[in-house]
């Protein structure tokens, strides 16, 4: 599971989000908040039942070297949940290449594809284009097949 390198949100991309991509799947999540550092830790919270509600465990984050991650709050609610913390090298955003994809495809499928009224109108439509995304869109990566085909035991059949 990766976390971090924020994607752009808005026409003036003033505000930036969190994402997380699982490296195998590329099922992804996409919270909309501000990367300030009680809003990571709490970012990484629900995304974390998100990927435990689809059958994921996580072992370890790979994360940017933003000063949201770095804090001792995040630090601490990965650890609290035994998820070891990885950071990407400085000014190497290679490192991190599947987050880094996700957030061209958010900017090229979802945040300018069309024109928004506004930034909230916009956020909306970013629940419908995460369904699409995980649950039908083809990757190339995946053999054709969307990334929730990847994901052992998706809609919890199997107990």
């Amino acid at each position: 599971m990766r976390v971090g390198a924020a994607a752009p949100s808005s026409a003036t991309a003033s505000s930036t989000q969190p994402s997380t991509i699982t490296p195998g799947s590329r099922t992804a999540r996409f919270c909309p908040t501000n990367a300030k550092r009680p809003r990571a830790a709490s970012f990484w919270q629900r995304a974390n039942t998100f990927f435990a509600e689809h059958g994921i465990n996580v072992e370890r984050v790979l994360t940017d070297n933003g000063s949201c991650y770095r804090s001792r709050l995040f630090g601490q609610t990965l650890s609290a949940a035994g998820i070891v913390h990885k950071r990407t090298r400085p000014y190497r955003p290679q490192t991190n290449g599947k987050v880094e994809r996700l957030n061209r495809t958010l900017l090229d499928e979802w945040a300018y594809v069309r024109p928004y009224s506004s930034n909230a109108e916009r956020t909306e439509a970013l629940t419908d284009f995460l369904h699409t995304y995980n649950y039908h869109r083809c990757h190339t990566a995946l053999d054709g097949q969307p990334p929730i085909s990847r994901v052992n035991n998706p809609a919890g059949q199997y107990t």
